[in-house]
């Protein structure tokens, strides 16, 4: 898991915690001090999981399985590319 994500342990948030106490991290473990860096990070991560709550529930709405559902958005978040990686 990276390190910006996951439990307050690694520097995210906690389950249905206000993405205001995000520790984001840079690749070195430095914390992101910029304001309006950390600004952007957690407006993305609000609309983010607003979307995502938005689809689990039409989906239970529709008749899915919740699991299923769940399973899904957790696939879609791994399987999400990095663009700036560095290639060897």
């Amino acid at each position: 898991m990276p390190a910006n994500s996951g439990s307050r342990a690694k520097g995210g948030k906690g389950k249905g915690g206000d993405t205001k106490d995000t520790l984001w991290r840079q690749p070195d473990g430095k914390p992101v001090s910029c304001v309006e860096k950390i600004k952007v990070l957690n407006q993305n991560l609000d609309e983010i999981r607003q979307l995502a709550q938005d689809a689990l529930e039409d989906a239970i709405l529709m008749g899915c399985d919740e699991a299923q559902v769940r399973a899904v958005l957790q696939d879609l978040v791994a399987d999400l590319q990095n663009p700036y990686r560095k290639k060897s």
